[in-house]
């Protein structure tokens, strides 16, 4: 990061090689869309070309394999270390050598990477740590054990280590943690004409960039200036005068999810991070919100079912852990609804036709309280939903429970109806959709937003809770109104 004491009085202003960044990459990036060994439909790699890297894998040729992993884009190079065998990981990481630089390491699957970083040296993970961006290189070494944290910290540079030691210092998933160091930051007193020879003579400035930070003497962000402004002003012109004055600051313990909501809300592309005095500190920019929006979506609906990470690149035994714990807990719920029908055995056992038709209340319910909660799970993470419109939420949900539940009330009613010629049974089993839908309606909107305000995680435990309000009251409301129809 270009600090105020470290810029000249004729140019302080960091970030103008775009320029020489833009050739390179389309010339690196363009073999791997031509190459035969990616589909053009679904841009995923071929079956046949994972069976000629295994193949030579499997003879030890390791040419071979170098000169058909070698036109790979890197993001195509950590998709084929996920999708080979995890036998083959390790042959292949060698077989490939320095392709395996910092730009596959920082796209590769957590848990592949692991695997990887377990077979290197502290020595070889520092120098890929080193070639990284700050956010990056932190998500390699944070999820080390704290040994090997220290002995791959070690091996750094001073300057790396020193940046990275800080940013393991805040708290995790929080925009410390995933903010870039290498940020352009300029005296606000420059012209334009100051900046653009800056960004011109200085060789060691950020080499990807869309806007510069200006920065008062106390480095604290004052405006920014998109790269379009200054290639499109005068040169004599004042920064301060073309300078964009309002903006979005992230503060440094911002949570990720929070700063993601952000660039969402106000279009960002990129945003100064500040520390509590204010100062700059860092940035973050587009390409590593779109991985967390993706990742905290995923999150979220994964929790919703009890799945886990749902990495089909985690270890077996803590998948298994991670959905039992929940198939146990709904085992319980299970247990707490088939009690409800317990209490009608007698209703039953005069009516076979209740056994019949009380799983279709429930489970129509069950589907209609989940559509509630997902759309609510998704507006408190999306901040649409919160205090000073829960109650209107609340009704909303409601008028919609209240008129899916009639149109339903009266499908199943009329078949039942017609099919058993019984229409007090198809009264019955009618009701029981109106008053189950509505009682879905409720559930899948209060018990997330009560989670919610107990601080916890509404998309973690909101379905346990709320099919078992849809089972308990879709079997009592439908066995109840036969019992109290003398239906049964």
């Amino acid at each position: 990061m270009a600090h105020e004491e470290d810029l000249h009085d004729s140019a302080v202003a960091e970030g103008g090689s775009v320029s020489t960044e833009t050739a390179p990459v389309h010339d690196h990036h363009e073999p791997a869309r031509n190459s035969e060994s990616l589909d053009d439909e679904d841009n995923t790699l071929r079956p046949s070309f994972i069976r000629r890297v295994t193949e030579a894998l499997d003879a030890d040729d390791q040419e071979t394999v170098y000169n058909l992993v070698e036109p790979l884009h890197p993001a195509d190079v950590a998709d084929l270390f996920e999708l080979i065998g995890p036998d083959y990981r390790a042959p292949l990481a060698r077989a490939i050598n320095d392709l395996l630089g910092s730009e596959v390491i920082a796209e590769l699957n957590d848990y592949v990477r692991d695997d990887l970083v377990e077979e290197l040296d502290p020595d070889e993970v520092a120098e890929l740590a080193g070639d990284m961006e700050t956010d990056d290189a932190v998500a390699l070494i944070q999820d080390l054990d704290e040994e090997d944290q220290q002995a791959v910290l070690a091996e750094m540079e001073p300057e790396d280590r020193a940046a990275i030691e800080s940013a393991l210092a805040y708290p995790e998933d929080s925009a410390g943690r995933m903010m870039s160091r290498d940020v352009i930051a300029v005296p606000e007193h420059l012209t334009v004409g100051d900046l653009i020879d800056f960004l011109r003579e200085d060789q060691d400035l950020a080499t990807e960039f869309w806007e510069v930070f200006i920065v008062d003497h106390k480095h604290h962000p004052v405006g920014t200036c998109a790269l379009s402004w200054i290639l499109r002003t005068p040169r004599s012109i004042a920064l301060t005068d073309v300078m964009k004055r309002d903006q979005t600051l992230i503060p440094v313990t911002m949570d990720q999810e929070e700063v993601a909501l952000r660039f969402q809300k106000y279009a960002l592309i990129s945003a100064a991070v500040v520390d509590e005095s204010g100062r700059l500190v860092g940035q973050i920019t587009v390409d590593d919100v779109v991985h967390i929006i993706q990742e905290e979506a995923s999150e979220d609906i994964l929790r919703l079912s009890g799945a886990g990470d749902g990495d089909i690149n985690e270890p077996i035994h803590l998948t298994v852990r991670t959905r039992l714990s929940w198939l146990v807990v709904n085992l319980g719920t299970a247990i707490i609804a088939s009690s409800v029908v317990g209490m009608f055995q007698g209703a039953i056992a005069k009516l076979a036709l209740l056994a019949v038709l009380m799983p279709i209340v429930s489970g129509m319910g069950g589907n209609a309280g989940t559509q509630t909660l997902a759309v609510v799970v998704r507006a408190i993470a999306t901040n649409q939903l919160t205090s000073s419109n829960t109650v209107r939420m609340i009704f909303r949900e409601l008028r919609i429970a209240m008129a899916n539940g009639l149109s339903l009330g009266v499908l199943i009613g009329t078949g039942t109806w017609l099919l058993f010629q019984n229409p007090l049974l198809g009264g019955v089993i009618g009701a029981a959709m109106v008053i189950n839908n509505l009682v879905a309606g409720l559930a899948g909107i209060l018990v997330p937003v009560s989670l919610d305000r107990l601080k916890v995680d509404p998309a973690v435990s909101s379905a346990v809770f709320v099919t078992m309000a849809t089972d308990v009251m879709g079997f009592f409301s439908f066995l109840g109104l036969a019992v109290l129809s003398g239906l049964a």
